[in-house]
């Protein structure tokens, strides 16, 4: 087997539409309907799919769980713009800018939570 590409991850969220407008006015994603009254939010080439807790699409992971997940998102625009932005809208940074080792060599990454407390970094490459 040859992995190429990872096509979409999933996110177990408290609230399908807390979730939706956090990424959306937050990372700029876009909300994307598909299936029967499935929710998913796009960016770039990839998209994240939401499952409600409680009401997951099945099959599911093994402890769906809100506040698991860790997720870094590479971005073009830069980190005093995000901090500046998401500080803005009553999120507070964790940590950053800070030097991280991305997929293909240095990032700055900032960090802060969604709604669900999954770990947010967003990174520029260097």
């Amino acid at each position: 087997m040859v992995v190429t590409k990872l096509d979409h991850i999933v996110l177990t969220v408290k609230d399908i539409q807390t979730t939706v407008s956090f990424y959306t006015t937050v990372l700029g994603m876009k909300l994307e309907r598909f299936g029967r009254d499935r929710v998913g939010l796009s960016y770039g080439t990839g998209k994240i799919n939401l499952h409600e807790f409680g009401s997951e699409f099945k099959p599911k992971a093994w402890k769906p769980t809100p506040g698991s997940s860790d997720l870094c998102f590479i971005v073009s625009t830069p980190l005093n713009e995000i901090k500046t932005h998401v500080e803005s809208i009553g999120i507070t940074i964790i940590k950053g800018p800070v030097m991280r080792t991305g997929t293909k060599g240095p990032i700055e990454s900032l960090y802060f939570r969604d709604p669900d407390q999954n770990l947010i970094e967003v990174a520029n490459e260097i």
